[in-house]
């Protein structure tokens, strides 16, 4: 059974003429948001004793991955914009990002002697684009103010009496608390902790959970009605014998293995997508995004990708449309493809013509028939607007992040479970319902979450954080 506050008993735990032991605070998950719901709870001092469980050995593992290639932070846009890129949750985390958003969160790594520049894109970087630096940082920091760390811990769920059930190297044990902050991730990167373990252990008790799934994630094509067609190619060829024996196509998800040998790996350079779903909604961006074994994959896919998943969730699978040459209009590339080409093959004429060559040539040969290949209109057709079908999204554990998790409707305004009753729990992070696109955004709310959830542990006791760690957060 959880302790009651001090100040249901009649004395607030400012008040220095009582002895009283500090409340105790479990912090479960050591990613961006539960180390800063901890920093927000060890501003409380004394008043307080805030232990983080970790399943892993060590804290901020995904965090540390994500700055690999450079840490993107967050990101620079105006807030209206940035907003709108958590789609339709904007409205649940406009109250949090207002409170912790770009501008705060430079300034909070400034605070550990992290100093930040925005890049060509936008994007907000650490000056020496490294993760380790602030991270070592922060924990010093973390220990400074007292936060202790139980690494090892997996969580389990409850006891009978309400205390915290974790499994550890030397078998499972029970910690009490009086308050508990959930930040236990997504489903993606389960090597790295985030495993969705925790889903059936609130939804068995009552909480509202959306299913998890795969964000800012690849996809698998489908089998296209060209395929039937004899051509040079192997797989082609053993699709047309399969139809001639009556067994149809095949329905393999995936690129043809002439195509999949040679490019998967290779990257989509300066194309552009355009989709828009059943419902109306658009995406349409220029970028690059990288061919896989199976399909597509990369940024420019990851920004379409809840569309693309959404679609296919709802009607089987999804077409967007490639443009291998953004910059040319049409017109342009219709005029390229009809000049004489003389005894030179389509191949040298695409590439001397309009600079198509390797994987965009090869793509075309891979969506198209013979027939549409030779006939001018339709190739320049293709070039400009290329269906792409894509049948299935990626597994979850091979996406960047997830989708889904606990509904903003299961939680109050500090992120507090309405469902459970007794010892009051808060849940921040990726564990909640929401998704956005790569490129700080995922960052920022997941500590903007955190720091929700913090301040709600403080309320929920009748405590403010000392006075710097108000100016730091």
């Amino acid at each position: 059974m959880a302790r009651r506050p001090s100040h249901f008993l009649g004395f607030s735990l400012n008040d220095s003429t009582a002895a009283v032991s500090p409340l105790r605070v479990a912090v479960i998950g050591g990613g961006p948001a539960g180390l800063m719901a901890a920093e927000v709870l060890s501003g409380a001092g004394l008043a307080l004793e805030v232990q983080l469980f970790d399943a892993m050995p060590s804290v901020g593992r995904k965090f540390l991955l994500a700055g690999k290639g450079g840490l993107n932070l967050t990101h620079s846009e105006a807030a209206a914009p940035f907003l709108g890129r958590f789609g339709e949750r904007s409205a649940q985390l406009e109250p949090l990002l207002a409170a912790f958003g770009p501008e705060q969160l430079r300034a909070w790594a400034e605070g550990l002697g992290v100093e930040t520049f925005v890049g060509s894109s936008g994007r907000v970087f650490p000056k020496d684009m490294k993760a380790a630096p602030l991270l070592r940082a922060w924990l010093q920091r973390l220990r400074g103010a007292g936060v202790k760390f139980s690494m090892r811990h997996r969580w389990l769920g409850w006891t009978d009496t309400g205390a915290l059930r974790f499994a550890t190297p030397a078998g499972e044990t029970s910690v009490p608390a009086d308050a508990v902050v959930l930040a236990l991730g997504g489903g993606s990167w389960a090597r790295l902790g985030s495993d969705g373990a925790w889903v059936p252990l609130l939804a068995e008790r009552g909480v509202a959970v959306a299913p998890l799934q795969p964000s800012n994630c690849g996809f698998d094509v489908g089998p296209e009605p060209h395929a039937l067609e004899t051509a040079e190619q192997g797989e082609t060829r053993r699709e047309f014998f399969r139809e001639l024996i009556g067994q149809g196509p095949s329905q393999q998800p995936g690129w043809t293995a002439h195509f999949a040998t040679r490019f998967a790996g290779q990257p989509f350079k300066s194309v552009a997508i355009s989709f828009t779903d059943s419902q109306g909604r658009s995406f349409s961006r220029k970028g690059e995004f990288v061919a896989t074994t199976t399909g597509v994959e990369g940024s420019l896919v990851y920004a379409a990708s809840a569309l693309l998943r959404d679609e296919i969730a709802a009607h089987g699978s999804a077409t967007f449309t490639l443009d291998l040459l953004p910059d040319k209009s049409p017109e342009q590339v219709l005029v390229e493809v009809r000049h004489p080409r003389g005894s030179r093959s389509l191949s040298s004429h695409l590439k001397s013509r309009l600079g198509i060559e390797g994987i965009k040539a090869a793509m075309l040969h891979e969506l198209l028939g013979k027939e549409a290949m030779n006939e001018p209109v339709q190739l320049a057709r293709a070039i400009k607007a290329l269906p792409v079908r894509v049948v299935a999204a990626r597994p979850i554990d091979e996406a960047i992040s997830s989708a889904g998790g606990v509904r903003f409707d299961a939680m109050n305004a500090r992120l507090q479970l309405t469902a459970l009753a007794g010892t009051p729990v808060f849940c921040a992070g990726e564990m909640l319902d929401w998704e956005a696109p790569t490129g700080g955004y995922l960052l920022t709310a997941a500590m903007a979450s955190g720091r929700v959830a913090g301040h709600g542990v403080l309320s929920q006791f009748g405590l403010q954080p000392s006075s710097g760690v108000r100016e730091q957060l």
